[in-house]
């Protein structure tokens, strides 16, 4: 029954299907991503997180995050937050306090060697970046425009 197969798609090749890109490519970023994060012991959550909070702490700080701050900003799940929040502070990377007002809230710093860390990692992550997007050459900007439009609807 080769001939019988139903193909309810408006596309003549799966590679016109942009949908279908954005999700090889996304894979084939998150592959080089895992292992560029490998020999630092930290996922990509992890790192996201880790990187996000050492940015957010700065050289002179604002009050600290809270969870659902950091989530908010990283634009990750706050389940999926909480989880790896535990498993970086079990590793000393973080430090989450409880909040004076908020009795459910914490509040998130991240330690020297958490931030020593985030520092090492993110030469590794932007230097897979510049690899795996090297070949949009002029038009990288343009890419990277279009997927903060997306991005934004999110």
């Amino acid at each position: 029954m080769t001939g019988d197969r139903a193909r309810h798609t408006g596309f003549l090749s799966e590679d016109d299907s942009t949908g279908l890109m954005l999700w090889r490519v996304t894979n084939a970023w998150q592959a080089a991503q895992r292992a560029a994060l490998k020999p630092f012991w930290l996922t990509h959550v992890q790192f996201v997180l880790l990187a996000s909070l050492a940015w957010l702490d700065g050289d002179e700080p604002p009050p600290p995050p809270t969870q659902q701050q950091l989530a908010s900003y990283a634009h990750t799940d706050p389940m999926m937050t909480s989880q790896a929040l535990r498993t970086l502070e079990g590793e000393g990377l973080i430090e989450r306090v409880q909040h004076r007002s908020d009795g459910r809230a914490r509040l998130l710093h991240a330690t020297k060697d958490g931030i020593a860390l985030a520092n090492r990692a993110v030469v590794a992550v932007e230097a897979v970046d510049a690899t795996f997007f090297a070949p949009l050459d002029t038009e990288r900007d343009a890419f990277t425009s279009h997927l903060s439009v997306l991005a934004s609807r999110g």
